[in-house]
């Protein structure tokens, strides 16, 4: 039977360090952050499901939020300002990420392939892209909101362009997310440590 690489470049998540550029007072890696975006995506499904007559998969959104960075084992964590700094780059980077995919699936053995092709390259734009989407924009919002309360001034740029994202994308479950579960992000262990309800 032939041998795959694929799970041991997944298990190099861990070692991709987000925000590059930028002083951290927490570091944060992809590995982390995908398992965060994996929860908010989980709970803005549950969120609509439950209060706004959503109709949606929890474990779907939850698989597609756990591999949403997954080229990046491949290609880094371009900064955003590299990233986006004009449309010649932006366009070549997705083409660089389309190609991390692609290879990162070659690696899976045929036979599993199909499987994980909605994961990892599925480039669908459906109400999973979207949510999965949202949930990536939440969870820099909230890394932003943790820095910032740690007295780190440097993610306060960062902190007003995810606000405007946000606010572009701005539904029903996003705003419930804000208004419930962002405010506690700012405070001390012994405040989160008694219930809020």
């Amino acid at each position: 039977m032939k041998r795959s690489h694929f799970f041991a470049q997944m298990a190099r998540m861990k070692l991709i360090q987000r925000w590059p550029l930028m002083r951290n007072t927490v570091p944060e890696n992809v590995a982390e952050h995908s398992l965060q975006v994996a929860m908010v995506a989980h709970a803005l499904v549950i969120i609509k499901n439950t209060l706004f007559d959503g109709k949606l998969d929890p474990g779907t959104a939850v698989m597609r939020a756990l591999y949403h960075d997954a080229s990046e084992v491949l290609t880094g964590d371009l900064p955003t300002p590299v990233k986006y700094f004009n449309q010649d780059i932006a366009s070549a980077y997705k083409a660089i990420e389309q190609n991390a995919e692609q290879s990162l699936l070659t690696m899976l053995p045929a036979e599993l392939r199909t499987a994980y092709e909605p994961l990892i390259g599925g480039h669908v734009e459906d109400d999973y892209s979207q949510l999965v989407k949202s949930a990536d924009i939440l969870c820099a919002y909230l890394k932003c909101e943790e820095e910032l309360s740690a007295g780190n001034r440097e993610f306060a740029k960062a902190r007003e362009r995810l606000t405007a994202m946000l606010d572009a994308r701005m539904n029903d479950e996003i705003r419930y997310f804000l208004d419930v579960f962002v405010p506690s992000f700012s405070l001390s262990l012994d405040e989160i440590s008694t219930p809020g309800f």
